[in-house]
């Protein structure tokens, strides 16, 4: 692997560092392409800004590629768009390499940074929305873009050569030395899975940060990980545009709200309790219900059955104790989405104990849905008058997603 700095414009050079064996990413996200920690050297007349840093385990790239754009004397600034460990991990080696270098962070990023360092006295300036810096003939303007996908994230914009300092937006795990995005191979999977995968919760975000990037003329993103944006950077900003605001779902293309009914039955009386629920569900006026059996459900399947879903109801039988596990599955995928105060609840069908709903509904509590019924459980199969409490059990339900006022928070 070459150790070579790469020049991305006339004072610019990527100065990162590639991670080609990596193929699990903050535990939840699959890198096949490996990725990159991406930093980059700025030149001015009057000195040079580095703008982040990379993982501590790469250090050594970081610094061969730095010390052939410059000296350490010479850096005026060093700019951590987050303080994510994989791009600030060669911060506290530069600041003591570069020791008269002014340290910029976001306002949010301060506690954090106390905590990275692990010291009391770091001399650093805070940067917010319009917020300059001058290297003589080279400005850098600062963005406040938070929660993309940290919340002490912020981005910058270089005003002589168009240039767009994302941070982690507009990035991808895929790594390519050839680095440019019309010089390596076909990344969009990569870009896509990206976004939906750390982005995808933060939609509103996205859509303040896009309005903020509007006023700028855009020549070339330069994102955190994985490859350089020259060739139509305008092609990546309405990709992101259209995935955050895009009206697909149910209650927009058909002025109905969506309830999910999800299921794993062991021996059908789950799935019975499931049918009755629907069917009360589907018959509250401006709802449509649909049932889905957890078997036969992927993943991606579920994150966008759950974006959908104005109103979920989660079914398991108990066994050993617990819920099966894809119903934990399920619940799991929240964390790929907005948090909109979804209507929830629990059912299941058991034998002997009937923990499940309960620990069901205990964990869509801390998720943040709202919870206006009590979990519901029978025994072995269930009774008519059961299936019918069932039916009511989904009937009040829909209504609250519809808007009724009396609801109880358990």
């Amino acid at each position: 692997m070459k150790t070579q700095a790469t020049q991305i414009s006339k004072s610019v050079s990527f100065i990162g560092a590639f991670d080609p064996q990596i193929r699990t990413f903050d535990i939840i996200m699959k890198t096949a392409n490996g990725s990159s920690y991406n930093s980059y050297v700025v030149r001015g007349s009057e000195g040079v800004a580095i703008m982040d840093t990379v993982k501590k385990e790469f250090s050594k790239d970081f610094f061969a590629r730095l010390e052939q754009k410059c000296t350490y004397d010479e850096i005026r600034y060093i700019v951590l768009h987050h303080l994510e460990p994989d791009h600030s991990g060669a911060l506290v080696e530069l600041m003591q390499r570069a020791p008269q270098a002014k340290l910029i962070i976001s306002n949010r990023a301060v506690m954090m940074l106390k905590g990275l360092l692990k010291a009391e006295e770091i001399p650093f300036e805070m940067a917010t929305t319009g917020k300059t810096i001058s290297l003589g003939d080279k400005t850098i303007e600062f963005l406040s873009t938070p929660f993309l996908h940290w919340p002490d994230t912020m981005s910058s914009y270089l005003h002589e050569e168009k240039i767009l300092f994302s941070g982690d937006v507009f990035g991808s795990h895929y790594y390519d030395e050839r680095l440019f995005d019309d010089a390596v191979g076909d990344f969009s999977y990569a870009f896509q899975y990206y976004y939906e995968h750390i982005m995808r919760p933060f939609k509103q975000y996205v859509l303040e940060a896009l309005k903020l990037y509007e006023k700028f003329e855009i020549d070339l993103i330069a994102p955190l990980h994985g490859p350089i944006l020259r060739t139509d950077p305008q092609y990546y900003l309405d990709k992101y545009a259209a995935w955050s605001s895009e009206a697909k779902f149910r209650k927009n293309l058909f002025g109905k709200k969506m309830l999910s009914v999800f299921y794993m039955s062991s021996y059908e009386n789950t799935q019975a309790m499931a049918k009755s629920i629907t069917e009360g569900a589907d018959s509250v006026d401006g709802i449509v219900a649909s049932m889905y059996d957890l078997s036969s459900l992927d993943e991606q399947n579920m994150i966008d059955l759950l974006e959908e879903s104005d109103a979920v109801l989660v079914g398991s039988p108990t066994i050993n104790g617990d819920a099966v596990k894809p119903a934990w599955d399920l619940l799991s995928c929240m964390a790929y989405l907005e948090n909109k105060a979804k209507v929830g609840g629990a059912f299941g069908s058991y034998g002997w104990t009937g923990e499940a709903p309960q620990m069901l509904h205990d964990r869509m509590r801390w998720l943040k849905f709202r919870l206006p019924v009590e979990p519901l459980k029978i025994k072995l199969i269930p009774t008519q008058e059961e299936l019918d409490e069932c039916f009511a059990f989904g009937v009040e339900v829909a209504e609250i997603a519809m808007g009724k006022m009396q609801e109880i928070e358990l």
